[in-house]
């Protein structure tokens, strides 16, 4: 008669009836008394079944050289042909196996206690028999890789995981790598490094932000308490004085609230408030006109946050939102206190606030507007710095990503709205201003506005198109710049309007008078004055004295004041009808004169006044008489066009950069006037006006051109022009001005290199050197290159995962260049244009960080795949490494690959029914999809497919050096806990055998670890967040593959080394998904500081984090998890198949979603566990199945009844011990 052995059924899977396990402990005290008794015993009874004993679990070494090499069931330790009658243990097997289970409680073991050797009967198939099982237990395994070679199809991938099967493989190392892993590894870091390289030191701006001074003083509203918000605890409200001009807290102009950004403090309000406070006492206060125009002075309130993190939590960021409408309501409720305001009574009192937002705190600011507490008409004017509009910095939170879109959504459909009296957002103008390539915290792609709001009410702008700024900054520096300081401080005062209730103009002028200050003034959209306004000059001309140049002809003067008298050169305008379109530019080093200025030159739009002789002219501001008392002279009325003057950094020999740095003395910038002919065909002539009556340094080049002479468009391919770049030609006889446009030229993931020859000038001297600007039409975004040779082209136009613009773009729009050069100097200048590929790493690094937090995890769920595949297929849990190497030969090319062909696919779709396929947003038809670069790379030209592999290849070498970091964390913790059960190495051999060994750890008992679990999702749905727990299960989770190591090295088994590998990876599955988890427990941990005790309103929900506690928890008892060998293997492989695609494909928009992801992977994984555990539903359902069976085949197979009721007996009395 044949009999099973206790633990096992018939197909030698697990049923729930487990044999008594030993503790590690005891088979260490035991194991060399023991190992020649229990091996003779297995070879000298080769015809009875093997003994039940506890030693049996172990692998009996054998040495290297005699090693058996027909590994099988037979082949095992006491596992010999077994007897079909069954043969009781021996007393001294019993014994022991008593001694076993009365340290039940403690007993350790990294091989499964079930496992059992001997061949059996195969019952019938079921479902609990056959979809979960364990592996059996054999002598040390050496995990050896397959054959090298590439695997092409899924047959040969089984083929690659049935090498495992039917040998016995040596144990390999987890630190060992193959040489496809190392290669693909440091390709993938050194292109890394590369980017990183690229990022620190090509295409860096220069920095040219003078410092700032102020004397800040800050006054407390205390009674600003909880009665007004339910925040008053958390957050505070101040009002900036800057002492020596403002000494009281009293109100007394027009209310200004700071919003700062994330971590950001009150007192960064300080350098925009001084230079408020300055400019107003020291200017404007003695400028009647600006006066009664409606300025007044600035009061800047500002909030304490106590440094909130808002850029990782959306519901601080609502919070925040919350309070700051309170505090709206109860600064304007200070203007009503005459007890608290020193404001003129005669004046209405205000109704809104000017809003500045740093950072975040800009879309804090925007985030006001759609609050429940808002107050209607409140805000009217937003100006942000560095603000991220388009898209939140991390998707981490789902709640932050919820807001975003809540937000955005808002707006777009308030300007979507075709009447105004639909639309709440109609009197608001939003105007986003942005560092540019300096700020490397939130890349300044993300300031755009175009996604949001028409150019009739906001648009994004960049401090290097700044006038008199022209000068890239960092996040911080944008607040202190001085330059720009003084530029947003005279705009803010510019729409100042205390006359009014809003206390600003109207909208339409608003968004001029930031046009005015903010843009070049040559942007299409940037307005004209001198066209609109009513002559304010009367020039009387001497017919004889006074030059008029030829129609056609250049001026050109050298210098100022040769003839020692006011002088006027008169340029004929030519008419508006000619076939030819002709534009007007003017260029001096000299600022131009507004009327009644004695300065050294002005510029005058000036058409022929008839008037009779005795006829008033009191009509006029201001007349210029040069025809003294001649009677023969012309009579112009004029305009003055200073006030379309466009300022341009000077460009001489001398110059480096475009502005002045600290202890430069400032230089005098170029004026420049430029016009179309139809803007100025109502007058007849341009006035040029001398005013230097001695000769004075200067040049002045004014001119009449042919915009098909100045205006050249070049279509280039980018991938021609990576390979050959482009060359062209401005010839000799060039107009002062030349403009160049590519239309390809508008990614801002490339970075170019333009190279200008030198222009031979001859005995002539140089008037300026080149003036180089390069510019984007949307956003307004301006660099200029001073003394021009060579410069570093970096543009910030269509960016990755930015959306699209409400207005299209035009197929024409791209990166546009204007060139100034001397017209006098009669040489060619031949221009170069080329990509620079080492420069375009940087912008890669820049644009696709948060990639690194997503895509990796690509590689991780598939390296994890293919070592659930091997192991369900042979029992074999490889190593990490090993399963990198095989999956580096298949699945990660293929999948790449796919990723690649998806990308095109997505790319060359027309139907916006396919794309929304993609996108979980409802796009109705003709609508903006605002959410089509949301998905894989987030850009949709073709040009860059090949970005899908490389970041691939970077995220191996990325996952290859991580695995090898934890890997060494391990190896130190194991070594410092070995070193702390240290023994003398003096002992003798006999004394160490009776020494017992420090116990890896002490496994709970199920009770225990149900009441931790239940405690800590308790604490999660009240107090803390998740991402506390999860933290907790991330050090715990370590914990146990430290101790798996310590066993694996000091016992060398396939059981062990399985286990260890498990472990392992599921620690770096649990790793990667960290980051995502601790900003958020960043946020939680900085609310404890500050003493707001609240809990958050989000992030408590238990089944967030539940799967993981259980499978942290299952996994310290040392138990590996069960084979699964029915079709339900391929749920596992599908699920983290899925996680791969998901991470690569929604990962960086969504990244938040997964946690949750691979929180399924932890559901299943304990779920799979539990079909082992003696105390779980599946495995009691098991137990009657394997029973019931056995009682179904007592006619065909004798003694089979007896074994199971010993074995069940056995096991009862196990299940009754604590």
């Amino acid at each position: 008669m044949r009999t099973r052995l206790a633990g096992t059924s018939e197909d030698g899977h697990l049923c729930p009836v487990e044999a008594p396990v030993p503790n590690v402990d005891f088979l260490l005290h035991q194991q060399l008394q023991q190992e020649q008794d229990v091996y003779a015993n297995s070879t000298t009874n080769a015809t009875t079944s093997p003994p039940i004993a506890p030693i049996t679990t172990l692998p009996r070494p054998q040495s290297p050289t005699k090693r058996d090499r027909n590994p099988g069931p037979s082949s095992s330790p006491g596992a010999g042909p077994l007897n079909l009658e069954h043969q009781p243990p021996s007393h001294q097997q019993q014994q022991q196996s008593f001694y076993a289970r009365s340290r039940r409680s403690g007993n350790f073991n990294w091989k499964l206690s079930h496992s059992r050797n001997g061949s059996i009967e195969k019952p019938p198939p079921s479902f609990f028999s056959s979809s979960f099982s364990h592996s059996p237990s054999t002598p040390p395994l050496s995990l050896g890789a397959p054959a090298n070679g590439a695997v092409h199809s899924k047959e040969m991938e089984k083929e690659e995981e049935q090498k495992f099967v039917g040998k016995r493989p040596r144990i390999r190392s987890p630190w060992a790598i193959t040489f496809v892993t190392l290669l693909t590894s440091i390709l993938g870091i050194g292109f890394l490094a590369l980017c990183l390289n690229s990022s620190f030191t090509r295409h860096i701006d220069p920095k040219g932000c003078r410092m700032s001074y102020m004397r800040p003083g800050y006054a407390k509203f205390d009674d600003f308490d909880t009665e007004h918000t339910r925040f008053a605890s958390k957050y505070s409200l101040y009002l900036y004085r800057e002492l020596g001009i403002e000494n009281d807290a009293k109100v007394k102009g027009v209310p200004v609230l700071f919003i700062p950004g994330n971590a950001g403090s009150y007192k960064q309000v300080r350098p925009i408030a001084a230079e408020a406070a300055n400019y107003f006492h020291d200017v404007l206060q003695q400028d009647e006109s600006a006066v009664k125009a409606g300025a007044r002075s600035l009061d800047f309130f500002t909030v304490d946050f106590n440094e909130d993190i808002t850029a990782f939590h959306g519901q601080t960021l609502l919070d925040q939102a919350e309070y700051l409408n309170e505090a709206i309501r109860y600064i304007l409720s200070l203007y009503l206190d005459r007890t608290r305001s020193d404001r003129d009574p005669n004046l209405p009192d205000p109704t809104s606030v000017i809003v500045l937002g740093h950072s975040m705190g800009g879309v804090v600011a925007r985030t006001m507007l759609i609050m429940p507490n808002y107050q209607a008409n409140s805000i009217n004017t937003i100006i942000t710095m560095s603000a991220p509009h388009a898209r939140p910095p991390v998707s981490f939170d789902s709640e932050i990503v919820k807001t975003y879109k809540d937000i955005n959504d808002y707006w777009r459909h308030a300007y979507s709205q075709q009447w105004a009296n639909n639309n709440p957002l109609w009197h608001v103008t939003l105007v986003s201003i942005a560092g540019g390539g300096l700020d490397t915290v939130v890349p300044s792609d993300y300031a755009g506005v175009e996604s949001l709001v028409p150019d009739t009410h906001g648009f994004t702008v960049f401090t290097t198109s700044i006038p008199n700024v022209w000068t890239s900054m960092d996040h911080a520096a944008i607040l202190w710049c001085d330059q720009f300081r003084k530029a947003l401080v005279k705009a803010i005062f510019d729409v100042v309007d205390v006359n009014r209730a809003a206390q600003t103009k109207p909208r339409a002028d608003r968004m001029r008078v930031f046009k005015k200050w903010f843009l070049t003034g040559m942007e299409e959209v940037a307005e004209k004055t001198v066209p609109s306004k009513d002559p304010s000059t009367l020039l009387t001309l001497e017919d004889n004295l006074n030059s008029v140049i030829r129609q056609g002809e250049r001026l050109v003067l050298r210098s100022l004041g040769a003839s020692g008298a006011v002088r006027a050169h008169l340029l004929p305008i030519p008419p508006s009808g000619s076939p030819e379109p002709k534009r007007f530019t003017l260029l001096t080093d000299q600022k131009l004169d507004i009327s009644s200025e004695n300065g050294r030159l002005e510029v005058l739009f000036c058409s022929v006044f008839p008037m009779q002789p005795g006829q008033a002219v009191a009509g006029f501001a201001a007349q210029i008489n040069l025809a003294g008392e001649s009677s023969a002279s012309t009579r112009l009325a004029c305009n003055n066009a200073a006030s379309d003057v466009v300022t341009l950094p000077a460009s001489v020999r001398s110059s480096q950069y475009p502005f002045s740095k600290d202890g430069e003395p400032p230089r005098t910038p170029f004026s420049y006037l430029q016009y179309d002919v139809e803007d100025i065909a109502e007058h007849q002539y341009v006035a040029v006006i001398e005013k230097a009556n001695t000769p004075t340094p200067g040049f002045v080049i004014a001119e009449f051109s042919d915009v098909s002479q100045s205006h050249r468009t070049r279509h280039i391919s980018l991938r021609r022009l990576l390979a050959f770049g482009m060359k062209f030609r401005l010839p000799s006889s060039r107009p002062m001005v030349s403009e160049l446009k590519v239309p390809t030229m508008q990614s801002s993931l490339l970075a170019y290199n333009l190279e200008i020859s030198e222009q031979n000038c001859g005995e002539q001297q140089e008037l300026f050197a080149p003036l180089v600007r390069q510019y984007l039409t949307e956003p307004y975004e301006s660099k200029f290159f001073v003394n021009a040779r060579k410069a570093a082209v970096s543009i910030h136009g269509v960016a990755p995962y930015v959306p699209p613009p409400l207005k299209s773009r035009s197929t024409e729009d791209g990166l546009s260049f204007q060139f100034w050069t001397d017209p006098t100097c009669a040489s060619n200048i031949n221009i170069k244009m080329s990509i620079d590929v080492r420069g375009s790493l940087g912008k890669l690094y820049m644009r696709y960080r948060t990639v690194f937090a997503a895509f990796p995890l690509l590689v991780v769920t598939l390296v994890l795949r293919k070592q659930f595949r091997i192991y369900d297929t042979t029992g074999v849990f490889v190593s990490f490494s090993e399963s990198l190497d095989l999956c580096l030969r298949q699945s990660i090319p293929l999948v790449l690959a796919f990723l690649t062909f998806l990308s095109l696919f997505i790319w060359n779709s027309s139907s916006s029914t396919t794309a929304n396929i993609w996108n979980w947003a409802n796009v109705t038809s003709g609508a903006i999809d605002f959410h089509q670069n949301d998905l894989l790379i987030g850009t949709q030209d073709p040009f860059f497919w090949f970005l899908i592999p490389v970041i691939g290849l970077i995220c191996v070498g990325i996952c290859t050096v991580f695995n090898y970091m934890t890997l060494t964390l391990v190896h130190i913790l194991s070594t410092a806990v070995s070193l702390l059960s240290f023994r003398p190495g003096w002992i003798r051999n006999e004394e160490r055998r009776k020494a017992l060994p420090l116990p890896a750890f002490y496994p709970t008992s199920p009770r225990r670890r149900m009441v931790t679990t239940a405690i800590l999702l308790v604490l999660v749905s009240t107090l803390i967040p998740y991402q506390f727990a999860y933290l907790v299960c991330c050090l715990v989770q370590l914990t146990t593959t430290v101790r798996a190591q310590r066993i694996a090295s000091d016992l060398k088994s396939a059981a062990n080394s399985n286990f260890y590998n498990y472990v392992h990876s599921i620690l770096l599955l649990m790793l990667w998904i960290l980051p995502i988890n601790l900003p958020i427990l960043v946020v939680w941990i900085h609310n404890l500081a500050v003493h707001w005790l609240t809990p958050f309103s989000s992030h408590h929900n238990v089944l967030s984090i539940m799967p993981f506690i259980i499978l942290v928890e299952t996994l310290t008892t040392g138990k590996m998890v069960p084979r699964v060998n029915s079709r339900f293997k391929h749920f596992t492989s599908v699920l983290l198949f899925g996680i791969a695609l998901y991470a690569a494909i929604y990962g960086v928009s969504f990244a938040y979603m997964l946690h949750y992801l691979v929180n399924l992977v932890a559901a299943w994984l304990a779920i799979v566990h539990s079909t082992s555990d003696p105390w779980s539903v599946l495995s009691g359902i098991k137990h009657i199945s394997c029973t019931l069976f056995d009682a179904g085949n007592t006619s065909n197979v004798g003694g089979v009844n007896g074994t199971t009721n010993t074995v069940l007996a056995e096991d009862r009395k196990m299940r009754k011990e604590p």
